[in-house]
């Protein structure tokens, strides 16, 4: 059934004077006279203007530079609400910022703002995803596979005393989405798993983590709602379809928002996604008002900011130009317009929908004030630079370090183990080969490095998508005088690539070696449902994650230097169930646990 229920013009207009008071209500007396004081000096442009969070790179940029004036525009001029910080993403490798840098651009735009910026990043699985320096979080699999819901609560936790030492005060996390699809391609390890409670439980602990320490407080956000985990399309290459039905909208996707609306969350991210049960029209639901006011605001309860994915993607601008999908969103419920393709253009779009009647003034305000208020609760009413040294206090913290490696450790899985060949012995004859997932960067080498701390004189390689066929044939030649030969695979979602399976030759290159006479131990530091592409490998172990806490998780679990423990958080089909994981005790002793494979 869909929701087509559309309020009359006195209930709208009850509506946003009930929600005008609400967010200004919960502040306390100097921030909501801040809001009030910020919301006197702006104009009808401005008012949109501060719904507009627009992309930086967080990068030292020379200030006579075209890139540092069209910023320096943006925020002096065009006087934009916020910036997201997004790492550079090079022949397929992100290439992250370096905090001082970051942090010191920030303060630069800061001071040229009217009002406040609200600056966000994506830091799904720490300020590491996105910086250079920060606590090496695993995603979110792992904490799943570990079944550690405290180390998601000081993830959350770790996560905002770096987001604010840098200037970053809206995280984009946690991933509410149920990954109950193996063949998704956008969403995968970004995901807590296929288990609608558990998934609820880690998204509850991340916020609870976040929002635990009075100094760091940051906004959080649940995504990408109604749920992005049960599609097969990448919404950055079009329009995704969740073709679920209510009843199962209801049992899989929702639960988690359900459980982030009760535990405080401050904002909701919408999906680019086709949602037949609730919205009848082929088209996202970050422009349904069915969606984000129909289901989200009138059923869920949810009173805080609704945020848009990106505007920039293609599921949204294969449909509607700049001006159309921001009045769209808005008219639907959004309150934020994340990156649109065009920001003066979008502005533009929104002001003249304004003028024309097609939005109420009465109804942007509603949204503006719910920004105003988000700024006045992080603080920026006080203060709005960091200071640098600061930085070196907060980041990449022993305690934050250890804790990381903790759930690295603990998720480590080892599916399944024919022939008893884990633990490894050093000296013993195996070989490693390292697929990397770009030709740039350094990816693969801490693992080679932690291989070798345990195992000197270990043969290895490191090879890339880009080598011709000639070349992986000359790879597997190089291991065949191996007698065990481990193969590392990264596997992460590739927002370029569209799908979460090995690259170029790289499949080629499987054949031979699972073909040969040494046995394959597959290791997947990503994807975890890779093993069901390769049924010949005798093991396969699940890191779940690229990160360094995972390179070196693998490395300790295959030399038998800790407990592999983890369990599955999805089910691998013709492979492995939910639960399923052998235990493999340090000292070499395995046993076989309730859902594990056995020995």
């Amino acid at each position: 059934m869909a929701w087509a229920a559309v309020p009359s013009r006195e209930t709208a207009h009850q509506g946003a004077a009930a929600a005008r008071r609400g967010p200004l209500a919960r502040l306390p007396a100097a921030q909501r006279a801040a809001v009030q004081r910020w919301m006197r000096t702006l104009t009808l442009h401005d008012k949109v203007a501060q719904l507009v969070i627009s992309p930086c790179y967080g990068e030292a940029v020379n200030v006579r530079s075209a890139t540092y004036r069209k910023y320096q525009h943006l925020v002096r001029d065009v006087h934009v609400g916020g910036l997201i910080v997004l790492g550079h993403v090079i022949h397929g490798t992100v290439d992250n910022a370096e905090p001082y840098a970051m942090a010191a651009f920030l303060n630069r735009m800061q001071k040229q703002a009217k009002v406040p910026l609200l600056v966000a990043a994506d830091f799904e699985h720490g300020a590491a995803m996105r910086v250079k320096a920060a606590t090496p979080w695993p995603h979110n699999m792992a904490f799943a596979a570990a079944g550690d819901v405290a180390g998601a609560k000081a993830e959350g936790a770790a996560t905002a005393r770096e987001a604010r030492a840098l200037g970053v005060q809206w995280v984009f996390a946690p991933d509410a989405d149920v990954n109950s699809n193996p063949d998704n391609p956008i969403i995968n390890i970004r995901s807590y798993g296929e288990d609608p409670a558990e998934v609820g439980r880690f998204v509850s602990a991340y916020i609870a983590g976040a929002h635990s320490e009075a100094g760091t407080y940051v906004l959080t956000t649940a995504k990408h709602f109604p749920g992005h985990g049960n599609t097969s399309e990448d919404s950055h290459m079009g329009l995704a379809r969740n073709g679920e039905t209510r009843e199962q909208l209801e049992a899989i996707d929702l639960p988690p928002f359900r459980a982030a609306v009760a535990a405080g969350v401050d904002a909701v991210m919408t999906a680019h996604m086709a949602v037949p049960a609730v919205e009848t029209q082929t088209i996202p639901a970050t422009v349904s008002r069915a969606v984000l006011t129909g289901l989200l605001r009138e059923e869920l309860k949810f009173e805080g900011l609704v945020v848009t994915d990106a505007l920039d993607m293609q599921g949204v601008t294969k449909l509607y130009n700049a001006r159309e999908a921001a009045v769209r969103a808005m008219e639907a419920g959004a309150d934020v317009l994340l990156m649109p393709e065009n920001a003066e253009e979008a502005i533009r779009g929104v002001v003249n929908a304004v003028k024309q009647g097609r939005i109420s003034r009465q109804r942007l305000d509603e949204s503006v004030i719910k920004v105003l208020a988000a700024k006045a609760r992080v603080g920026l009413s006080r203060k709005k630079t960091v200071e640098l040294d600061r930085i070196a206090d907060v980041f990449n913290s022993p305690e934050d370090n250890e804790r990381a490696q903790e759930v690295a450790d603990r998720a480590l899985t080892l599916v399944k183990d024919n022939g008893h060949l884990v633990p490894l012995k050093a000296g013993s004859g195996a070989c490693l080969t390292v697929l990397a997932e770009s030709r740039r960067g350094q990816q693969g080498q801490h693992l080679i490095d932690e291989f070798r701390s345990f195992d000197p004189q270990l043969k290895t390689q490191l090879l890339d998508p880009g080598m011709s066929a000639g070349d992986m044939t000359q790879a597997a030649a190089a291991v065949a005088d191996c007698n065990v030969n481990v193969v590392a695979a990264y596997v992460t979602v590739a927002e370029y690539r569209g799908n979460t399976v090995l690259a170029g030759a790289f499949p080629a290159l499987m054949e031979l070696l699972t073909s040969a006479t040494a046995p394959v131990v597959l290791v997947s530091l990503g994807n975890p449902y890779l093993a069901r592409n390769f049924p010949k490998a005798a093991a396969y172990v699940a890191a779940y994650s690229t990160v360094a806490s995972s390179e070196t998780a693998v490395a300790r679990g295959l030399y038998g230097q800790i407990d592999i423990a983890g369990k599955l958080p999805v089910t691998i089909p013709e492979v492995a169930k939910l639960g399923d994981g052998i235990t493999l005790a340090a000292t070499r002793t395995a046993s076989t646990t309730a859902g594990g494979s056995g020995r």
